[in-house]
């Protein structure tokens, strides 16, 4: 478990907590990056004595505790919890709020590996699940059952970038006796930040926007109720999925600059999404910083931009799809997002392929762009030769 620390008078501006959060000199040398400790255990001075708490690295380790501090801080949560990935976080929440019986709602709109994890793991293990609109809290409301322990959201959601509103949900949730979990990846904490409107917890694939150099896979969990805290920093422990120090490293060194990279992916998101809008050979875009998405409103009202995720679907169906995502040269074809560098994908065969023939299945003629922070021009410039080359 890892409260929040800073020395001195704690600052308020999130590019400061970004930067110096967790982040104190080094007590022995002053080096003012926190030390990567590639060590697995640590001398006591006599049994029990434990230096700082450290005893073996599966338990705590000196630079993912920097990383913590940073994450909690960032979220505006009292406790941080960095795991090996993303979905290790998500195991290790539903394995620390549920038992065999209990019920999630999830949304119809999802993270295919999410999917996944309820339809082919969590199931079999008797954890209950249904889908609901989370756009739309009376739909929430009426999945609920006896037996629901949480209502897991995401927003902006992969890969229809659809808004909940996160205050309202958390109402729900609670109304229940549930918890709220919210899955801020797309967002990212300098974007929007879920516990301040009332979820309980904040889930992250730090792989992509804290980290922000597609070079570290990882994931995290935030949290401000202590005795929750207690119980994940169990199952933590006792599961051992935990981010190792040279990835709590890079992810560490990627939120310094998260919140000038957010602005950049959101003001080239924003315009890519302009231009696609405007396209003959699109039929329809998802940003949510478009006044025309039904989510606008409450996205302006939680979210400081709009980040730097757009989809859309193309005229001709599938195949046309792929062909765009072939034909592109600055956005590289591939899985993942939230890099500096843009990523295009077909969802349908790619991320989401898991979600195929259910509720959550994505329509085939849909692209997803993680819009980088090269030049705007340069982007705009490829995604129109793209879809001129593929749809001529």
């Amino acid at each position: 478990m890892t409260d929040q620390h800073l020395d001195g008078p704690t600052p308020q501006n999130f590019e400061t907590l970004a930067i110096h959060a967790g982040q104190t000199a080094d007590p022995a040398t002053g080096a003012v990056v926190p030390p990567i400790y590639q060590v697995s255990t640590y001398k006591q001075d006599g049994v029990g004595g434990l230096r700082g708490g450290y005893e073996y690295s599966r338990s705590a380790n000196p630079t993912r505790t920097a990383l913590e501090q940073n994450l909690a801080a960032l979220e505006g949560g009292r406790n941080g919890f960095a795991f090996a990935s993303g979905m290790a976080a998500e195991d290790c929440l539903l394995r620390t709020l549920l038992v065999p019986g209990d019920h999630v709602v999830i949304p119809d709109d999802a993270y295919g590996g999410t999917f996944r994890l309820f339809a082919r793991v969590a199931e079999r293990w008797g954890v209950e699940w249904s889908v609901a609109d989370s756009s739309d809290p009376s739909a929430v409301r009426a999945a609920l059952r006896d037996r629901t322990k949480a209502v897991w959201i995401e927003t902006p959601s992969n890969p229809l970038l659809g808004i909940s509103d996160i205050t309202a949900l958390a109402d729900v949730a609670h109304g229940a006796g549930a918890r709220l979990v919210v899955d801020n990846t797309f967002a990212s904490p300098y974007l929007q930040q879920p516990l301040g409107l009332g979820a309980d917890v904040v889930v992250h694939s730090t792989t992509k926007y804290m980290g922000g150099h597609s070079d570290v896979v990882g994931g995290a969990l935030v949290v401000d109720e202590a005795e929750l805290a207690a119980e994940i920093a169990f199952h933590q422990n006792a599961m051992g999925a935990v981010a190792g120090p040279f990835d709590s490293w890079l992810v560490m060194r990627g939120t310094k600059t998260l919140a000038v990279r957010m602005d950049r992916h959101s003001a080239n998101a924003t315009r890519v999404a302009e231009m696609l809008t405007a396209h003959p050979k699109v039929t329809q875009v998802y940003y949510p910083g478009l006044p025309s998405h039904p989510g606008h409103e409450t996205a302006a009202k939680q979210m400081r931009a709009f980040g730097g995720m757009v989809s859309f679907r193309v005229a001709d169906g599938e195949e046309a799809a792929v062909r765009v995502c072939d034909s592109t040269e600055l956005f590289t074809l591939g899985e993942s997002l939230g890099g500096v560098e843009s990523l295009i994908e077909h969802p349908a065969r790619m991320t989401h392929a898991s979600a195929a023939g259910s509720a959550l299945e994505v329509p085939s003629d849909l692209i997803r762009l993680s819009v980088g922070i090269e030049s705007a021009e340069d982007l705009l410039a490829d995604l129109r030769q793209a879809l001129q080359k593929a749809l001529g």
